[in-house]
């Protein structure tokens, strides 16, 4: 039973460790799917992390089988359900990173078509034009005018937005002006508003002329005592 418990024991350590292992490999086959320009070909270093991979999974089929065999031999002696609970977890991890493998390797290979497909348009697009160059040249023109055709495009927007603020602005002048007028023609038929205006006026007019003579005044006196 001792023996047979140690060697439960080492044997899932070395999957626990051989899972780990699948996670790093995992975070750098990932990033051969997310490089904005891959190859057309694999590198060398995808090749290798794909191949650690797919020998790191077989290693831990050997074990989840190592594994089962031993509970097996164990059920003579009531096998606990702790280790059953073990073993599901590491078929259940194991076949989750073989989905993941696949997903991965299916990504790659379809971002490296695209890749390959885009490549190839743009060398057919290259060839045709070395070999027909007025067609080349008509591509260029053409490119040119839709260039030009999108700059009067937004220069007429902002034209139109600017003609649509100042339209803004004239209804909004017009709105102040017969608020005004309301004002003045309500004000002008209040009894006595003209006559009250006219005193203000006045005094307005009365204050500003002895604030300057004030003011005149002590400019003389300054020079003259200066």
């Amino acid at each position: 039973m001792s023996s047979t418990g140690g060697g439960w024991a080492q044997l899932r350590q070395q999957a626990r460790a051989l899972e780990q292992q699948t996670e790093t490999l995992f975070h750098t086959y990932s990033q051969f799917a997310s490089t904005p320009s891959i190859p057309a070909k694999p590198s060398e270093d995808e090749l290798r992390t794909e191949t650690n991979l797919q020998e790191v999974l077989e290693k831990r089929e050997a074990l989840v089988g190592q594994l089962t065999r031993l509970l097996d031999s164990e059920s003579a002696h009531s096998s606990s359900a702790v280790k059953q609970n073990n073993l599901a977890r590491h078929r259940e991890v194991l076949s989750d990173h073989r989905r993941e493998l696949s997903r991965l390797k299916s990504t790659i290979s379809d971002a490296r078509n695209r890749a390959n497909l885009l490549s190839n348009v743009r060398s057919d697009i290259d060839a045709y034009r070395s070999a027909n160059p007025e067609q080349a040249e008509a591509d260029y023109m053409l490119d040119e005018r839709r260039r030009i055709d999108n700059s009067h495009t937004v220069a007429d927007s902002v034209l139109s937005q600017a003609y649509a603020v100042q339209e803004s602005f004239g209804v909004q002048r017009e709105t102040l002006a017969n608020i005004n007028r309301r004002i003045v023609g309500a004000a002008s038929q209040v009894p006595g508003i003209n006559s009250l205006m006219g005193r203000i006026g006045t005094k307005k007019r009365r204050d500003g002329i002895i604030l300057g003579s004030f003011i005149a005044f002590c400019f003389l006196m300054l020079m003259w005592f200066w």
